[in-house]
């Protein structure tokens, strides 16, 4: 199934030193390298003759799972994991490929951290290049093939390897170029030199790394050069980590004149930014470029020349590395997008209102039946603009965001919800000013929206100047002037829409997509339910999701059942591990019959649970959180039951449920707030 070509490329990656690779790496030449198939699934087999580890359909179905496990690794230094791989395909099923994932798994996590999957099937192999960023916790890297449909779907690793340093750093040693890539053109392009090549018309310099003739490095020639502005573009991995600091290279050029030899970034969406250009005439030496380089969300590094017709010379470049620490004379720090987020739980944060007067409120409500409380929590504290106190006919609220630095793309998240209202129009909307406040943007407003549900709203934006977020809410007439709340205003870098193929982060469920791993152990009228907007039932149930109001949840309709039924939604396994877990989720128990939610613990082998967390008979209009923390060193399952109350009134709904390693940081506060009308939260050791 693999070509012959295929194996003669892979050979030439398996150099003098590969027995002698660090943790973590494998070159597949005569075993595994303490890289182990786990048993439950289907194994991984070594070629006969080295050089790799497959599985196919010729002794596996579609659909089966091949499971690689390392030992124990350690990266207290950033590293990069680079990973030669192989999807292959029958040409009549190139809709259900097979799939490779690659995931992390903590020592002190219950779950698996997909880090990187792709489904691509090619006829030669790939580089993934991956970054793992610094961290004290011991992990193991697990490597999941998936197999697609066809009698000639195979997956095949190559090589695997682990080293210290950043995947965009490159010294052009290596056969795979560290997963630079050159963008094909017909008359330009970058090829690697060095190493007694000589298949260039012009006199090639020695490479920077060794100082001699046996180093590599790149380099692009004009003698090709047919057209004006012909462009030869190198193109680094796309960076899977935030970093930010100086990157540095080594360039020398011939002829400078003919020729223009530029950096930039290009991100998920496509969008190139100059960050760097050669501003020096060719002086036949190697030189030294630092670049302030920030990365918050993934980027790819391009490497550009142009030239202007066949005498422009050639370009070469070798030794390309990142600091974080900041380029020499560069002491600006670097932005936090936690400075311009706020769950209005404390205070403003770093928001402000006009001089004129405060437009928007900070009020909190107690659950009851007929408020709905912050998004937050249910408990907490929110925005509300346009109270009857304060509305008069053309009043306007507005509320200003910190400062953001330009040139960056910004994802804004906030949840909004509306009271009263006629027209709805306009009511909110979302402005960018620039500093001087002279140019202002709408980026968003309300169009239309169900009156009394916490709403999501996102937008992403990239500006070239330093601007500030403004959420104005509009009252035009006094008789038709309701209210206006805002929570939860998150700011984060890069897009707000999440890497094609990805699911959702780990130990976690928004119930959006599917109902995830949780599984129930019936399914018919009286079991879990995953819905959309209201129940059928009047005066139960939520009016929508928490996740963004119009999105689903799992709820049980208790017209659907008897008095004291139950219903039971078992979560995935989760591994057992030392130290403390917080379980948190949001719920929704409202209707003058509901009945009992209740959370247990089921340790793999027993026969009973153990109960974590309960609440009984109803508890507020609004969703609530719930936090629970808990120790357990088996596998185990989180089983939520819920028991239909004394009426049809009595729906019971759950949503965004969260598993975490570590304790609940916020138990203690959540436990005083709550214990007026509520159980105490529960923290158990198993």
């Amino acid at each position: 199934m693999l070509l012959r070509g295929v194996l003669l490329a892979v050979q030439a990656l398996q150099l003098a030193g590969a027995l002698d690779l660090p943790a973590g790496s494998c070159a597949f030449e005569e075993n595994t390298c303490g890289f182990d198939s786990v048993l439950q699934f289907q194994p991984w087999f070594l070629n006969e003759e080295g050089h790799y580890i497959y599985v196919d359909t010729s002794f596996a179905k579609q659909g089966e799972k091949a499971v690689l496990l390392s030992s124990d690794l350690q990266a207290e230094e950033w590293s990069c994991l680079r990973l030669v791989y192989q999807i292959t395909a029958s040409s009549r099923f190139l809709s259900d490929t097979s799939r490779l994932n690659l995931y992390v798994r903590f020592e002190d996590e219950s779950f698996d951290r997909l880090l990187w999957s792709a489904k691509e099937p090619s006829d030669s192999w790939l580089i993934a290049s991956l970054d793992l960023q610094n961290t004290s916790k011991k992990f193991k890297i697990l490597i999941e093939g998936v197999l697609g449909q066809g009698n000639t779907a195979s997956i095949a690793l190559f090589e695997i390897k682990m080293t210290t340093g950043y995947c965009i750093e490159c010294d052009f040693e290596e056969n795979h170029l560290c997963g630079f890539v050159n963008r094909w053109n017909p008359n330009v392009n970058w090829f690697v030199g060095g190493g007694n090549i000589r298949n260039s018309p012009s006199i090639l310099p020695q490479d920077h790394t060794f100082k001699n003739e046996l180093g590599h490095y790149m380099y692009v020639d004009s003698v090709y050069v047919k057209h004006f502005q012909e462009v030869a573009q190198l193109i680094s991995p796309m960076t899977t980590a935030p970093m930010s600091g100086c990157l540095s290279f080594y360039y020398q050029l011939q002829q400078g004149n003919d020729n223009i030899f530029s950096l930039y970034t290009r991100d998920g969406a496509g969008l190139y930014e100059e960050i760097w250009k050669m501003d020096k005439p060719g002086n036949g030496v190697w030189n030294l470029a630092e670049v302030e380089f920030s990365a918050p969300y993934p980027m790819e590094v391009i490497f550009e020349v142009a030239f202007n017709g066949p005498k422009g010379g050639y370009v070469a470049l070798d030794d390309i590395s990142f600091s974080p620490v900041h380029c020499q004379n560069q002491t600006e720090l670097p932005f936090s997008a936690m400075e311009a987020s706020c769950d209005f739980e404390e205070d403003l944060c770093n928001f402000y209102q006009d001089k004129e007067g405060p437009g928007w409120t900070r009020v909190k409500v107690k659950p009851n039946m007929y408020r709905a409380g912050d998004h937050t929590s249910g408990i907490g504290y929110y925005l509300l603009a346009n109270t009857k106190f304060t509305s008069q006919p053309g009043y306007i609220g507005r509320l200003y965001g910190p400062s953001l630095p330009g040139n960056l793309q910004y994802c804004l998240r906030f949840y909004y919800a509306i009271y009263g209202f006629l027209k709805m129009s306009d009511t909110l909307a979302v402005y960018i000013f620039e500093e001087n406040h002279v140019v202002q943007e709408k980026i968003w407003s309300v169009l239309e929206s169900p009156r009394g549900v916490w709403m999501q709203a996102e937008i992403t934006f990239k500006k070239p100047m330093p601007t500030k977020v403004v959420f104005m809410s509009l009252c035009k007439s006094f008789w038709d002037c309701g209210l206006v709340a805002l929570d939860d205003i998150t700011v984060q870098l890069g897009s707000c829409s999440s890497p094609e193929g990805l699911p959702p982060p780990p130990g976690e469920c928004t119930f959006e997509q599917d109902e995830c791993a949780f599984t129930q152990e019936r399914r018919n009228r009286s079991s879990w339910h995953r819905r959309r907007g209201e129940t059928p039932t009047s005066y139960t149930g939520p009016k929508g999701d928490h996740t963004t109001g119009v999105g689903y949840y799992m709820y049980i309709e208790a017209s659907h059942m008897v008095y004291g039924q139950k219903a039971h939604l078992l979560s995935w396994p989760l591994r057992g591990v030392t130290g403390k877990h917080c379980l948190t989720f949001f719920y929704h128990m409202y209707g003058a019959g509901t009945g009992l939610l209740s959370v247990y613990l089921k340790r793999a082998g027993d026969s009973e649970e153990s109960l974590l967390w309960r609440r009984r008979g109803e508890q507020s209009i609004s969703w609530l959180r719930a936090l629970i923390e808990y120790s357990c060193e088996s596998q185990h399952q989180v089983i939520f039951e819920a028991i239909r109350g004394v009426s049809i009134r009595s729906d019971i709904a759950i949503d965004d449920v969260k598993f975490q390693a570590g304790p609940c940081s916020e138990m203690e506060d959540m436990t005083q707030q709550s214990s007026g009308y509520s159980e105490d939260l529960n923290e158990i050791e198993f």
